[in-house]
């Protein structure tokens, strides 16, 4: 059985012409294009190498160890790897913002740029993996929609019913056209069934999954992030990851070339490009991710040292480790997240910038916000390491 797509020609609706402002745009339009057929795989047989299941098995045995290791790690680790995931996977599509910026965004502090686009990405990915006992057309629309629906909630509810197309102004000049509306609801339940087999390798399974989302291409935007959300719903649903969502998208950046010719290579029929470059990028996630976490612990130690003295039940202990999770704070959301009172938060922020943990993020006396430098840094470190650059 290949995963090959096949081809049908399809013509766009009629439109006035002078939507578009040239003569050969006017008559290209009328021509017809071939919109792809994604090929049937609930009940197909996935013609896999040895060497690449051998692959996925190394990668899927280090996820589940990695996963073991850090679910007693002292601090909000998982909330860490869903933003540096988020970041990551948007940054695929062309999104990038600093680690700053994505935390000014998560407490409402910042509104522009892409920022608070990838903050969406992070409740997309909380989305996938809550709703990873269930995965269904209704719990992946629910994940698109977790996606959108603050930047453009028009885009959201329900599968695209028009035709979209990948590269090009126009469909008959497309790198590749995904297929036609009115298969998308059969290709997808034909994919929802394939999710649910139980005789594939859960890593090889997930990636196989992703490529033929991304070639069905159901939604009219957020159909990348929104693919790599289910990916990790499809890890957490096999028990893969039960603790964390490790940045797998970390990995894909450090070779993005290499994962858009394995989807082109998995549409000409060729499966093993795409698992090998999700086992790939698992284990360069998992380096990344374990760097990540020495650089947090080794600044906890110092932070440990600095609020020598100070109750462990103190704010100021509670603080600190709430800035793993949130690096730039704010008054309400330290009150919100540690369900200590105000006054109490107040004076503990006090104390962590007189011992030098925190730094007051501007000079306003009200909407005051305060930044860990340190958490900051090591987010930057990370995202150096993917090979992603950087904006404010």
């Amino acid at each position: 059985m290949t995963t090959a797509v096949t081809f049908e020609e399809r013509t766009l609706p009629s439109r006035d012409d002078r939507e578009y402002s040239s003569r050969r745009m006017n008559l290209l339009r009328r021509e017809p294009y071939r919109a792809s057929i994604p090929a049937a795989i609930a009940d197909a047989t996935i013609p896999l190498a040895q060497n690449v299941l051998a692959e996925a098995d190394d990668a899927t045995a280090a996820l589940v160890r990695f996963d073991s290791d850090m679910a007693q790690f002292p601090a909000p680790f998982s909330a860490v790897l869903l933003r540096t995931e988020s970041a990551s996977s948007s940054q695929i599509e062309q999104l990038t913002a600093g680690p700053r910026a994505i935390a000014e965004a998560a407490i409402g502090e910042r509104s522009d740029g892409n920022a608070p686009l990838i903050v969406s990405n992070v409740r997309a990915l909380e989305a996938a993996i809550a709703l990873s006992e269930r995965l269904s057309n209704e719990s992946i629309i629910e994940m698109q929609e977790a996606l959108l629906i603050a930047s453009q909630p028009d885009l959201v509810g329900g599968y695209r019913e028009r035709q979209v197309w990948v590269g090009g102004a126009l469909p008959q000049s497309a790198t590749f056209v995904p297929p036609h509306h009115e298969r998308v609801r059969p290709a997808m339940d034909d994919l929802v069934a394939f999710v649910h087999r139980v005789d594939l390798p859960v890593l090889a399974q997930a990636a196989i999954a992703h490529a033929q989302f991304e070639t069905i291409h159901p939604f009219p935007d957020g159909n990348g992030r929104t693919g790599r959300a289910l990916l990790h719903a499809m890890l957490r649903h096999g028990g893969v990851l039960r603790h964390l969502a490790v940045p797998v998208s970390a990995g894909l950046l450090t070779d993005v070339d290499s994962y858009f010719d394995a989807l082109t290579e998995y549409r000409t029929g060729d499966p093993n490009p795409i698992v090998a470059v999700f086992a790939t990028a698992s284990l360069r996630a998992l380096d990344n991710a374990k760097h990540l976490a020495d650089d947090i612990a080794g600044y906890q130690s110092e932070w440990d040292e600095k609020l020598a003295g100070i109750r462990s039940d103190a704010a100021a202990r509670k603080i600190a480790k709430l800035t793993v999770e949130y690096p730039v704070l704010n008054l309400s959301t330290a009150v919100s997240q540690t369900g200590t009172s105000k006054a109490a938060i107040t004076n503990g922020l006090d104390q962590l910038v007189d011992r030098g943990v925190l730094a007051l993020g501007n000079s306003k006396k009200r909407n005051r916000v305060w930044v860990n430098q340190d958490v900051i840094d090591a987010l930057d470190a990370f995202a150096v390491r993917t090979g992603r650059r950087q904006q404010p």
